[in-house]
């Protein structure tokens, strides 16, 4: 007898045909001898429906407020399914995330598991049920929800699989596992049988939709064998493990992020210590940072642009803007039209010119590169927004990635 974890995104359970077929699937696996955990995001376009609404009440809601309205979502979405396996002759239970004993820190919107207490899960499971858990959200220290931030549901059901030990973790969803690059993009783009975690963590930070960044942390860190497939059909999916063996690719995948933005610290006082005090500042405010570009400097100062989650614009804009003095900075300018596009693939740390093929393909599209960032494993380029599907076909087709 085997524990899987399965997840199942909003598009996978949208309406009531979906939830149906999901859970025909769900019993099915069940009915074969196998303990069951299900993990599931709100229902279609829910989440973003629960913003809209509370936008229309206020321009700046609280972010714990926000956190209790879209827990909703997800919790709907089990109770849902809970009802649709017991249809299908399975006894299942629905649990929120602070039943299923997820416990976060206290960053609202962008909360992180500190901690997963697992009993209540194993005793309904040792009851032979199918156990179905509200996604994206736990309970702080102070007893309030918190939310994992956009896709926290990955990383619900690989933290689940984590602490059970599960034998398999299914993320399912609408595609039918991890591209090469967009297949809405780029039509020939070619699904990969498996990716490397070190990949995945980078394709999945960088903008591919298809797993949440911290999700692939979590399976790294606990080595939890993930499987990404679609729920839609029976196709075989990716495998996302330690070392992908099949392929030797340089580069496995194109991929791009237009929910950013790029902030810039104009004339920063060219002393030790200043980009500390930025970036400490945004740390402790719970801002991720990704990017980073500092000028040479005129005179005695320098500017420091970055990017962040275009979420955290306003967040991050206020707090530097508070600062500025304590900073020595002059003023704070920042945009939205920008979009990140990236390779990534652990080959390419050993092959010279792969830098030079992603600039010339930006080139020859006639397409600006405003910031580069690099690692081992991969190159990102931040362009104009406009321009990031033509980059990431042309870069893909630079490469020869198309199947």
């Amino acid at each position: 007898m085997a524990l899987i974890v399965q997840k199942y995104g909003g598009s996978s359970v949208a309406n009531a045909q979906r939830v149906v077929d999901a859970a025909k699937r769900i019993t099915e696996t069940h009915k074969q001898g196998n303990q069951i955990v299900v993990v599931l995001s709100a229902q279609g376009n829910t989440t973003d429906d629960l913003i809209d609404q509370a936008h229309e009440i206020s321009s700046h809601p609280s972010k714990r407020e926000m956190d209790m309205l879209l827990s909703t979502g997800e919790q709907i979405s089990v109770a849902i399914m809970a009802m649709a396996v017991a249809e299908q002759g399975c006894q299942a239970v629905s649990l929120t995330g602070q039943q299923a004993g997820i416990q976060t820190d206290d960053v609202h919107s962008h909360a992180r598991i500190v901690e997963l207490n697992g009993d209540r899960v194993r005793k309904e499971l040792d009851s032979g049920k199918i156990v179905i858990v509200a996604g994206f959200q736990g309970m702080n220290e102070n007893g309030d929800i918190a939310t994992l931030g956009r896709g926290g549901s990955d990383t619900t059901a690989v933290a689940l699989a984590a602490a059970l030990k599960a034998d398999l973790c299914e993320i399912y969803t609408d595609v039918d596992g991890v591209y090469t690059a967009d297949p809405r993009i780029v039509s020939n783009a070619r699904k990969l049988k498996d990716v490397s975690f070190d990949e995945m963590l980078e394709l999945a930070s960088l903008g591919a939709r298809v797993l949440h960044n911290r999700s692939v942390e979590l399976a790294k860190k606990y080595n939890v064998n993930l499987l990404v497939r679609s729920s839609l059909n029976q196709n075989g999916g990716t495998i996302v493990r330690e070392v992908a063996e099949l392929e030797k690719m340089m580069i496995k995948g194109v991929a791009y992020d237009k929910d950013i933005a790029r902030i810039s610290v104009m004339a920063v006082r060219d002393i030790p210590g200043v980009a500390y005090q930025i970036f400490s500042l945004l740390a402790d405010a719970g801002i991720n940072v990704d990017i980073i570009l500092q000028s040479i400097g005129r005179g005695d100062t320098k500017d420091i642009s970055f990017t962040i989650a275009r979420d955290q614009l306003t967040d991050t804009v206020d707090l530097i803007n508070r600062n500025l003095e304590k900073i020595g900075a002059k003023e704070v300018n920042f945009t939205h039209d920008v979009a990140k596009v990236s390779i990534v693939g652990a080959g390419m740390a050993n092959h010279p010119g792969v830098a030079a093929t992603m600039f010339k393909a930006l080139a020859e599209a006639d397409i600006n590169i405003h910031m580069i960032s690099t690692s081992e494993i991969k190159i990102s380029c931040l362009i104009r927004a406009d321009e990031v599907e033509k980059a990431v076909a042309a870069i893909h087709e630079s490469f020869s990635l198309g199947g």
